[in-house]
């Protein structure tokens, strides 16, 4: 079937997220606590967009909004940008440190709103990415803590966590940077843990913390981590090919 965002008629499937399609098409909606690889958040408010299907406009965020039927879209719309600059507002309040908020306050003109006290977390916008990062890998490492202004994304009792790897997956999908991580040659720190890293001993490529190389080979069902990473592993088994058959 067929959606009409901003006067672009976009085929679909039934059921596909209108951010989804919109990207697809190659038009620009902004968002912060989306990843691909991670379900909808609907955390941040930012990829708002107004929804006109039969007679009727209603104001969804795109990120989790399935189209079902024919409809048309208006990304920004006079109602859209002004719902889209409070909520930007508010987002630079709880996370005044952060460039990639204050970038999309500027591009959209998000006023200054004295109201809204600024959050001493710094860059943190409490989307939930890291979280649901963590879990999807099954370990759990970190959570939120407490409620209201304080609530925060944190390991248990603010305590190096038993469970972090240090794979560092949540700040890989932070949107504004809040998550520390120190990398040297050979260790990598984070949420007040340091991990030794290991490195492929064929081209000296980091391959990952040790704990989360053992956790990986646990899962597997492998007897020890891995020594190559995939280029020097392929280029290994292509070599005994090589030296096998004579080619």
């Amino acid at each position: 079937m067929t959606v009409t965002i901003d006067n672009k008629p976009c085929a679909c499937e039934r059921g596909e997220y209108i951010l989804d399609i919109a990207a697809r098409n190659g038009i620009d909606i902004p968002t912060l606590c989306h990843h691909g690889g991670l379900p909808g958040q609907a955390c941040c408010r930012v990829c708002i967009v107004e929804v006109e299907a039969g007679g009727k406009r209603s104001v969804v965020t795109a990120c989790v909004f399935p189209v079902e039927r024919e409809c048309e879209v208006f990304t920004r719309s006079e109602n859209i940008l002004r719902h889209r600059r409070m909520v930007l507002s508010m987002l630079r309040s709880l996370a005044p440190d952060s460039g990639e908020v204050a970038a999309l306050c500027e591009e959209y003109g998000a006023p200054e709103i004295g109201r809204f006290q600024a959050s001493p977390e710094g860059k943190c916008i409490l989307c939930g990415l890291c979280v649901k990062a963590c879990e999807s890998l099954g370990t759990g490492a970190i959570g939120t803590a407490n409620r209201g202004v304080d609530k925060k994304v944190t390991t248990p009792y603010d305590e190096s966590s038993i469970a972090c790897v240090g794979c560092a997956s949540c700040a890989s999908v932070c949107p504004t940077g809040s998550i520390e991580v120190a990398r040297s040659e050979t260790e990598r720190t984070i949420w007040n843990k340091t991990f030794q890293l290991i490195k492929c001993k064929g081209c000296g490529e980091n391959l990952g913390t040790l704990m989360e190389l053992w956790r990986a080979a646990i899962k597997l069902g492998a007897d020890d981590v891995p020594e190559l990473c995939e280029s020097c592993r392929k280029k290994a088994i292509a070599d005994v090919f090589a030296a096998t058959y004579g080619r």
